[in-house]
């Protein structure tokens, strides 16, 4: 297929999570910025992905417009995976984590969703065949940091059908007080965001392990000391992380070093839907579970459920356990009873709403 434009966009959609505010990250929180992709090829033809952008949209945009849109615009491109790896070489100056990596995952997504409209195939179909029709989804709460909050919301989850959550706690206290409302037939995972130094992990591994912990995500910084991570594993509870390492080589080495019992590549972040592939036969390889971090309602959220539909090591799909102010896509429409419809249309699969597109659209 010979491309003929790239386009990004910028959307900001507000959305609401019943809290006060706590955040994770460096500044409050309230906002899905979506660095959508369009690419459009020699016969009118769109394929849509999105580059993770949550505070960092316009260096993003900018990755994809100055230096990435030049490699694929006017170009033939037969194999999107070696497209992929040829890029990543000639990118590789710019760094290999970050905006580059953010970039690359948006076009690399837009140019499969292309692909498989082409071919009248559903992603997972072009991807190697998938024969789930749904897959698990778990409620992620966002860090609430006050104990009266979260449980209620565990039992909201619970109430709308969902089988399984993760909460943002970093408090285990507040992790308890979660447990002890949903009792102990609920799976339930904490994602700590690498708050925790390894003493402290150590300490309060026996207490998780009480509360039944299904997985503690991302104890620790750096998230990529991998010997660190190695050494809280056979402790009682699961460790997981991989939402902040890029490409497959370095979730090699993490899976080379056996540093968690389950990995969580961002398809958003690691290099596309091609890095992702990649990372999934690691994973086989070294039996390790694959758990998709997905906390996003575009492209990214639906490239994620085809990828997990040919990958019998994703158990479950994340979903980010919001209200927002406009939907790209009818999301909701996909969930039933706590597990999430993989799209069988063409490409992702299910059509953006331009109207909510060009509402929340930056001009």
């Amino acid at each position: 297929m010979k491309i003929a434009s790239i386009k990004t966009f910028v959307v900001e959609i507000p959305f609401h999570d019943g809290g006060k505010a706590k955040t994770i990250t460096p500044m409050t929180w309230h906002t899905l910025e979506n660095v959508l992709v369009r690419v459009e090829d020699e016969r009118g033809n769109v394929g849509w992905g999105e580059a993770f952008g949550y505070f960092v949209a316009d260096s993003v945009k900018a990755m994809i417009d100055r230096l990435i849109t030049p490699l694929a615009v006017e170009q033939t491109i037969t194999d999107i995976a070696a497209w992929n790896l040829d890029t990543q070489v000639r990118l590789h100056i710019f760094g290999r984590y970050g905006v580059t990596m953010f970039g690359l995952s948006g076009v690399d997504m837009a140019l499969w969703d292309l692909q498989a409209k082409r071919e009248g195939l559903p992603l997972h179909r072009l991807l190697g065949g998938g024969t789930r029709a749904a897959i698990p989804a778990y409620a992620s709460l966002v860090r609430y940091g006050e104990g009266s909050i979260a449980p209620k919301v565990c039992e909201r989850a619970l109430s709308e059908g969902f089988k399984h959550i993760k909460l943002h706690e970093n408090v285990v206290g507040e992790v308890a007080q979660c447990r002890r409302a949903i009792g102990h037939d609920v799976p339930l995972a904490t994602d700590v965001n690498c708050s925790w130094s390894i003493n402290a992990t150590r300490e309060w591994l026996p207490t998780l392990a009480e509360l039944e912990l299904a997985w503690l995500e991302e104890p620790i910084f750096p998230p990529e000391d991998f010997q660190a991570l190695a050494s809280l594993r056979g402790q009682g509870v699961s460790i997981s992380a991989g939402e902040n390492w890029c490409t497959a080589v370095q979730f090699e080495e993490a899976l080379r070093q056996g540093a968690v019992d389950s990995i969580q590549p961002s398809v958003t972040k690691v290099g596309g839907i091609s890095e992702c592939m990649r990372i999934a036969d690691l994973a086989a390889q070294y039996d390790t579970l694959v758990l998709p971090h997905s906390p996003y309602f575009g492209p990214g959220l639906l490239a994620s459920l085809h990828l997990a539909a040919v990958q019998p090591g994703v158990p479950l799909v994340e979903y980010h356990y919001v209200e927002t102010d406009g939907w790209l896509y009818d999301i909701k429409g996909l969930l039933h009873d706590g597990l999430m419809q993989v799209p069988t249309a063409a490409g992702l699969g299910l059509e953006m709403n331009m109207n909510v597109f060009e509402q929340f659209r930056r001009s």
